[in-house]
């Protein structure tokens, strides 16, 4: 049923490029692919066909500060974009000690880094057997209830105590579209250090640096060094799912929030573009239609009347850009209408 509401292609993507488009584009610092994908083409996740004529580029999706893209026809007829760059010079950095340190140029993000950064370094999902058998805060010497950087806290002794921490916290739990648990949105409070002291069955804990205040029950973890997962914006093909929830705990959201869909690992991966579609609720066609679960629109066994679905119209667009087992976090990079939970994702 879904794929019915789907808009179908029966041709292959076609590469046209927006009037609007520049010949020339000098690459800039804080330029992000899919700003540069959206400036030259309505379906940004084609971008790498127009890399097509450039071999000496192996790689679409690293593309540099100064580097001057043209677009030109090829000996086909067809628009390309071709790049020129100048070869790269190592820069030599003298730290104060007089140590020399290569610092080679760095490409553009794929997607806005400041706005995701947090997400990719700090925020988790969590099994509720995992969250719950981890130590906690307990308190201080002062009596406190809250806690900030640079004080000593205690907690409950793990059995596996790590030198380096993080203290954490449930934000929400996550259920699918049927009303099924799936996880626990778990967020990051702060990093803390294992203090040596012979206390008994508790550790004394410095907290070393507070995003958010620790209270008492925080859960204690050990440091979680999270990875950017490489981005090669590739579109959706047969995927399907639907918005969960957000990060931010938002009921009305846009271009640029964070909202976690319920795709894993194994169905998307960080790049993964996808559109998100609207569906209207269910017309019940009789001699006054209704909508369903409107007031007096009651079927009876006389008189039914036809139920319509809708088409599912696409409002917007998302890039995913971290994965899990059973849920992943995206990027809403376009929306013509306020984003919300349970709007369908999938082909672009």
């Amino acid at each position: 049923m879904l794929l019915v509401l789907m808009p179908l292609y029966s041709f292959a993507d076609s590469i046209l490029v927006k009037n609007s488009a520049p010949e020339v584009y000098v690459v800039k610092k804080g330029d992000t692919l899919w700003d540069i994908s959206n400036m030259y083409l309505d379906k940004p996740w084609l971008w790498p066909q127009l890399w097509r004529t450039n071999i000496h580029i192996t790689n679409p999706h690293l593309i540099y500060p100064g580097d001057k893209l043209r677009l030109v026809k090829n000996e086909k007829g067809e628009t390309v974009l071709e790049v020129v760059r100048e070869l790269a010079k190592t820069e030599i950095k003298l730290s104060p000690k007089g140590i020399k340190s290569f610092k080679t140029a760095e490409p553009i993000p794929a997607l806005p880094w400041s706005v995701i950064k947090p997400y990719i370094e700090n925020e988790m999902i969590m099994s509720k057997q995992a969250y719950d058998r981890y130590p906690y805060v307990l308190g201080n010497q002062e009596g406190s209830v809250r806690y900030v950087t640079n004080n000593l806290v205690l907690g409950k002794a793990s059995r596996r105590s790590k030198k380096d921490l993080n203290i954490v916290r449930k934000q929400n739990e996550l259920y699918d579209m049927d009303g099924n648990f799936i996880g626990l949105q778990i967020r990051h409070l702060a990093d803390a250090k294992l203090v040596d002291a012979d206390i008994g069955k508790q550790k004394l804990i410095k907290i070393i640096q507070a995003k958010l205040e620790v209270k008492r029950g925080d859960k204690i973890i050990p440091a979680v060094k999270n990875v950017p997962e490489e981005i090669f914006l590739s579109a959706a093909e047969v995927q399907t799912g639907y918005i969960i929830d957000d990060l931010e705990q938002h009921n009305l959201l846009g271009k640029y929030n964070v909202v976690v869909l319920d795709l894993g690992a194994d169905q998307v991966s960080a790049g993964t573009i996808m559109g998100i579609y609207r569906q209207g609720p269910k017309i019940i066609d009789g001699k006054q239609p209704k909508y369903e679960g409107e007031n007096n629109a009651i079927r009876s066994a006389f008189n039914r009347g036809d139920e319509i679905s809708q088409p599912a119209l696409k409002v917007g667009e998302v890039v995913v850009f971290k994965t899990f087992d059973i849920a992943s976090y995206a990027l809403i990079t376009k929306s013509a209408r306020v984003i919300k939970r349970g709007m369908i994702v999938a082909k672009p």
